[in-house]
């Protein structure tokens, strides 16, 4: 293994814990399946709120878009190592 295998694999295990620190402390939506199918109560036309659920989702979104780059990039230092 080189060394940018190692510090790859290190920052993919960091960023995966960073997914499921950010996952765990949003709240859990309550409607359900029921909710997806009947049309969500809680969307309201006059609110534009920065609430900490949606900063967590966009931070959430965030660290899955740089894990899945990080995981191409670490797949392409193996490849190239292994020639």
């Amino acid at each position: 293994m080189s060394v940018l295998e190692i510090i790859g694999g290190a920052m993919l295990l960091l960023c995966s814990l960073a997914i499921v620190l950010f996952v765990s402390l949003q709240s859990e939506k309550s409607d359900g399946l029921s909710g997806a199918i009947a049309g969500g109560s809680d969307s309201s036309f006059g609110s534009r709120g920065n609430t900490n659920d949606e900063k967590l989702a966009s931070i959430t979104r965030i660290l899955v878009i740089v894990f899945f780059v990080l995981t191409l990039i670490v797949n392409v230092f193996v490849l190239i190592s292994n020639k």
